[in-house]
């Protein structure tokens, strides 16, 4: 009778521990569990620890609440310009509502990937080739507003954030877009030069106005421009007179109008009936 009685304790005690083994379910923390009772969700989210479930009658499935990051193969599509690219993208989601990731959608992660390439078509077909390249952010959170559309209140997923990675253009747009960055380049170079020249030309208006009013200026300039040439010692610099003599010219130049003003009729003398002319 004791050997039975141990016998009989020894199988409760078994079954007991395989009733608790079947009973107690762990949640780790980025986990949420989720209990079907003959196969209808329980309203209550077993947060993270040990819970019991009823066995048999209870199936706990654990949904992760980690963000989780797919990427997007390459998918070929033509901008709003009619220029013909591969772009690919990556995703970052995560799981709000477990219950709906679980009973609405099948395999969500897979729908997810679905949904970013054909939104990824969609988007880059609405944009041009500039917008594509300067702009990605503005792409980006196109991006994230399509595809957040079906999948945050029917599948219970959030989308945090998508980035486009890489852009893959023909050779013939690369070449084209790099002759039209040297000819920009060259327009630029174009500009600032005509702008210097303009200032420096307007610079030596104002210094041609300022020597002409003082007339010893234009000789310091020559002697200046003398003195820079003659440092030079490379080159022979001959003057045939000195600036003195032309002066001189200068002054002399202007003798005969003075005489000529001075050469005016003689009054006549009274009593003459002709008119004396000088001469």
């Amino acid at each position: 009778m004791a050997a039975a009685g141990f016998v009989a304790l020894v199988i409760v005690a078994a079954l007991a521990a395989l009733l608790l083994t079947l009973s107690v379910r762990m949640v780790q923390q980025y986990q949420r569990g989720i209990v079907f009772r003959f196969g209808r969700v329980l309203e209550r989210i077993r947060e993270p620890g040990l819970h019991l479930i009823v066995p048999i009658a209870d199936r706990m499935v654990r949904v992760s609440m980690q963000t989780t990051v797919i990427g997007v193969p390459a998918q070929g599509a033509i901008t709003r310009d009619n220029v013909t690219l591969t772009v690919d993208a990556v995703v970052y989601y995560r799981v709000v509502d477990p219950v709906k990731a679980l009973v609405n959608v099948r395999d969500y992660p897979s729908a997810v990937l679905q949904v970013a390439q054909t939104a990824l078509r969609s988007v880059i077909g609405k944009a041009d080739l500039d917008t594509l390249l300067g702009d990605r952010d503005r792409i980006n959170a196109e991006l994230k507003s399509v595809i957040d559309a079906p999948t945050e209140k029917p599948w219970g997923l959030l989308i945090e954030r998508v980035e486009v990675k890489d852009v893959s253009l023909p050779e013939g747009m690369k070449r084209s877009m790099s002759r039209q960055a040297e000819a920009e380049r060259e327009r630029r170079a174009r500009v600032i030069a005509a702008d210097g020249e303009f200032q420096a030309s307007r610079r030596l208006a104002d210094a041609s106005r300022a020597m002409a009013d003082t007339p010893g200026a234009y000789q310091l300039r020559l002697l200046q421009t003398v003195v820079d040439v003659a440092a030079e010692k490379n080159s022979t610099l001959v003057m045939p007179f000195p600036v003195e003599l032309l002066r001189f010219f200068e002054v002399m130049a202007g003798h005969p109008h003075e005489q000529a003003g001075a050469t005016q009729a003689v009054p006549s003398v009274p009593g003459d009936g002709h008119r004396r002319e000088g001469r």
